[in-house]
């Protein structure tokens, strides 16, 4: 048995006008299977519905067969980014191409699993409360909420490994395992590119995590990327990794956000850093502080950003930023990674922000007005009952108030933030409402309610923020 293919083209020869594709990964550039993309492309097939993470951005990602017209529908996590217009983005503007769903993170994962699994459908309390859960039965178990959610299966899944044996066998590396072992299983057909092709019994069996069985072609990538490159690439195309001070209203830096911030973590932690300033946080959790950090791509144990020149092109966390490993590490994939935050694993999840309400309510996943929003894994990662401690700018940059008496966004999940640290201030959220307890040095008491859309108390002895 030889599922090794001579080329993508190849591989590629038979997918359809009309077919659907799963795309395994998490957008980042390094992370695709660009050489099936390509001949995809090249081969011209029309009308794909297709269902990923998010298309990415850049030249080696989904976006490229938005350039080529090749998208009919898609099912996604992210489908438009709040920075950046992309292809895709602007035909699903025009109508040229229909969002059929944005969905969770995990739920996306979980969705595919059970499609591989035979598992026709399943509860999950991710998306209660909020625009997900429309439309769709509700269920209490336990006392708790769900809905539930069907599974997910395409005509072919293309994925990306780090090394493949002639049965199909396959193992990934660090960081880059993340949806590709659950996309591997959903399709009819899967093709899997890899770094590099084995023979038969040269991979330990110990270590193959999506066994030949879902696997039925082999191809060695065409397009291998050097660090350089990739460095380059997530330059251009890539989540910065230097968030953009705020200095209008005269509040804290990013740094000095994500340093209090850090200081709220308590040792025994396993804490998840969302994407945006949260991943800052990294930075400042020093060795001594016995906390450990996850991602939902898939790695428990991570450390600060990467020194330049020390980067390892398979170790980032959620905002696509490469950092380093501590000792201890572990990976994993996207499934297990969601199901450790729905399963209450998770102590603390350190999330950004739209908006909050004084009952704690989170929205952080769309802004109506401009029409830009993603879902990720934030719904997935509050649903779990952790702690949530959210990190972002007091306002917007039209100096709007972001905590409010109630959220006007569509939200995230209910009732689950604890505490908040803004540029501004350190609020925690209690029964009554917003409290506040530490004001940002230089900055007044009256400035912070000038700018809070709801009532906000004063704990007794409110001081100045202090980060060490």
């Amino acid at each position: 048995m030889d599922k090794v293919v001579s080329s993508a083209a190849q591989a590629v020869r038979d997918v359809p006008d009309g077919a659907s594709i799963l795309f395994g990964g998490f957008g980042v550039v390094q992370g695709w299977p660009n050489s099936l993309l390509l001949a995809l492309r090249d081969r011209g097939a029309r009308d794909l519905t297709v269902i990923f993470n998010t298309p990415g951005v850049g030249p080696l990602s989904a976006q490229l067969l938005a350039e080529a017209g090749l998208i009919r529908k898609v099912i996604a996590s992210f489908a438009a980014y709040p920075t950046r217009p992309t292809p895709l983005e602007d035909q699903i503007k025009a109508g040229k191409v229909a969002l059929l769903e944005l969905v969770p993170q995990g739920t996306l994962a979980e969705r595919v699993r059970a499609g591989g699994a035979g598992i026709p459908a399943f509860y999950t309390p991710t998306g209660v409360g909020t625009p997900v859960a429309d439309g769709k039965e509700h269920r209490t178990f336990g006392g708790c909420e769900y809905i539930l959610e069907t599974a997910l299966r395409a005509d072919y899944a293309f994925i990306r490994a780090h090394r493949g044996d002639r049965h199909g066998n396959l193992v990934y590396r660090r960081g880059g395992r993340n949806l590709h072992p659950a996309f591997a299983t959903g399709a009819r057909i899967t093709l899997a590119e890899v770094d590099e092709v084995v023979n038969t019994g040269e991979l330990d069996p110990e270590c193959i995590v999506t066994p030949g069985i879902y696997v039925d072609r082999v191809v060695r990538t065409e397009h291998p990327l050097a660090v350089e490159e990739i460095r380059a690439l997530s330059r251009r195309f890539g989540r910065a990794i230097h968030v953009e001070p705020r200095p209008d209203l005269g509040g804290l830096p990013p740094d000095l956000m994500a340093r209090r911030a850090a200081l709220l973590l308590r040792d025994g932690e396993y804490v998840n850093l969302g994407l945006g300033l949260p991943t800052l946080l990294s930075n400042y959790i020093t060795g001594e502080r016995d906390v450990i950090l996850h991602s939902e791509n898939g790695m428990l144990g991570f450390g600060p950003l990467a020194e330049e020149g020390q980067e390892d092109v398979d170790l980032y966390n959620a905002s696509g930023q490469l950092v380093s490993m501590l000792p201890g590490a572990s990976f994993f994939d996207s499934v297990a990674a969601h199901g450790m935050a729905r399963g209450g694993r998770l102590s603390t999840v350190v999330l950004g922000a739209f908006q909050v309400s004084a009952q704690g309510d989170l929205a952080n996943w769309n802004v109506p007005e401009s029409g830009k929003g993603g879902i990720g894994g934030a719904m997935d990662l509050a649903s779990g009952g952790a702690r949530v401690l959210v990190v972002t700018y007091h306002t917007t940059r039209r100096f709007q108030p972001k905590l409010l008496r109630r959220c006007t966004y569509p939200l995230t999940a209910l009732r689950c933030v604890k505490e908040i640290v803004t540029d501004l201030a350190y609020i925690t959220v209690e029964p009554e409402g917003f409290v506040l307890w530490e004001l940002a040095p230089g900055v007044s008491l009256e400035r912070v309610k000038e700018l809070t859309d709801a009532p906000l108390a004063v704990a007794p002895g409110v001081r100045e923020m202090q980060f060490g």
